[in-house]
């Protein structure tokens, strides 16, 4: 994906997502100020929280909607306080996790004759992939690759996290799409 956003967009993103949770937490003060380089553009955002290198939430969408200072703001929020698979995140946790935040190109449907020419056309480190099938549908954000490099592992895991058998991406030729993601990260705490 083409740069989008500069560093110091980024830089205020990460700022803001993290004041956003702070202040819910009730750890900090409202900020009083507009911070200038916060970007009003409109892009889709994913919010990840990791704590200790492993998951702690992650949540986003995949279609503008509104600028991205508000979809980071929103979907941080959801990543700490509303991803199902986690409990809400605490007080004393919040110094241990570290915000990542994905700012996403718009997805493209990606056509393949079978699950062969998919495999040959998807490029790991690179795509996000969502895959859709009889009303379930599932994402992984590119950083993903680094997680599961392996083509047909990585389909497999999408597959599940759909909730669908893990091989439906090779038997029942699923929906998908492709897009990539400019990624900003806070420095390790």
């Amino acid at each position: 994906m083409d740069t989008v956003l500069t560093r110091e967009q980024g830089a205020a993103l990460l700022k803001h997502a993290r004041r956003v949770i702070a202040e819910r937490l009730g750890i900090a003060e409202p900020e009083t100020g507009a911070d200038e380089v916060l970007p009003d553009e409109e892009y889709a955002a994913f919010v990840t929280l990791k704590k200790n290198g492993l998951l702690r939430g992650c949540i986003g969408n995949l279609s503008a909607a509104g600028s991205v200072t508000e979809a980071v703001e929103r979907n941080a929020v959801n990543a700490a306080f509303a991803d199902p698979r986690f409990p809400a995140l605490t007080a004393e946790e919040f110094e241990e996790v570290e915000i990542d935040i994905s700012v996403l190109s718009t997805p493209q449907r990606l056509e393949y004759r079978d699950a062969q020419d998919l495999l040959e056309k998807l490029r790991p480190g690179i795509d996000g992939v969502t895959l859709s099938h009889h009303g379930a549908s599932a994402t992984f954000l590119p950083q993903v690759w680094e997680q599961l490099p392996d083509k047909e592992q990585f389909l497999n895991h999408l597959c599940q996290k759909a909730g669908l058998d893990s091989t439906s991406w090779r038997d029942e030729h699923p929906e998908i799409e492709v897009y990539q993601a400019q990624c900003f990260e806070e420095e390790k705490r």
